[in-house]
């Protein structure tokens, strides 16, 4: 899945049971995903250091972010959780946290979300709800929160998981880029249009990290830019960059938040084993 930082310091973006009904929504049956995925169920926490801060107004910035994915018998089920706390000249003390949960169906076609975003304890914002996709990619979002409405989704629209298997696959083929928008429910006005660079892609084994079970997969580098599709402007509303490994794990992060820039490192890392499911459960 795409790990998506915040637009900028004051108003973050996120990014079971399983989640659609913790959401309070009902849970649409999955259909099993074409191809199989390479992706794995993971469990990660990044450190989050400060390494850039534009004009020099952030003096201090620290955090932690947790990451999952699991593969369940239904889907996909995603949870993270941006914890930072930092020093500004204007504004002082501030510690932000977003929270972001998320169901996507086996097949990429069905996503319940919900994200909750506060600063020094006070919430800025939720947004929750529901989409679905057809075959072409074009579909619905239907928002709960912060306001009931219906919006239409691109044709070529891509939730989170799949942008991110997506995403492997073009650097697998040796392609540079990929242009899709991408809807992960973390915004109340629809998708975005990203612009992902594939930098470069390795054969194992990578030996320049310490955990065995990547040393063995393929890896490469990714700069995405994300732009505001109502905007018209060539300027992306921000960027980040990570080096992916071919089972979808990430264990360097690059985060723009406008204001100032971090860098996180993978500091634990996890990978449950993959559910044994009947094909009645799978569908």
């Amino acid at each position: 899945m795409t790990i998506r930082p915040p637009r900028h310091q004051t108003a973050l973006l996120a990014t079971f049971a399983p989640v659609c009904l913790a959401l309070g929504l009902l849970c649409p049956p999955a259909r099993a995903a074409t191809p199989p995925s390479p992706l794995v169920s993971q469990q990660a926490v990044y450190d989050l250091g400060l390494v850039e801060a534009a004009g020099g107004q952030t003096l201090s910035a620290t955090g932690h972010m947790s990451y999952s994915v699991l593969k369940t018998c239904l889907g996909w089920s995603s949870h993270q959780r941006l914890d930072i706390q930092s020093v500004t000249r204007k504004q002082g003390e501030e510690h932000l946290l977003s929270d972001y949960a998320a169901q996507e169906s086996l097949d990429g076609r069905h996503l319940t979300f919900k994200s909750q975003e506060t600063r020094n304890g006070k919430l800025l914002r939720v947004v929750s709800g529901e989409a679905s996709l057809t075959p072409d990619g074009s579909g619905v979002v239907q928002y709960r929160q912060p306001l009931a409405k219906t919006l239409h989704l691109p044709v070529g629209t891509l939730f989170p998981v799949t942008h991110t298997a997506r995403i492997l696959s073009a650097a697998r083929l040796g392609e540079k880029d990929l242009t899709t928008p991408l809807f992960d429910g973390t915004l109340p006005d629809g998708p975005e249009d990203t612009y992902v660079t594939l930098l470069t892609w390795s054969p194992p084994p990578t030996g320049n990290t310490p955990y065995q079970p990547l040393q063995k997969l393929a890896s490469g580098h990714v700069h995405i830019a994300f732009y505001d599709r109502n905007a018209h402007t060539m300027m992306p509303e921000y960027e980040m960059g990570m080096r992916y490994f071919a089972n979808g794990v990430s264990d360097q992060l690059h985060l723009d938040f406008g204001d100032f820039k971090m860098q996180g490192t993978l500091s634990t890392l996890d990978l449950p084993p993959t559910p044994t499911c009947t094909q009645d459960t799978a569908h």
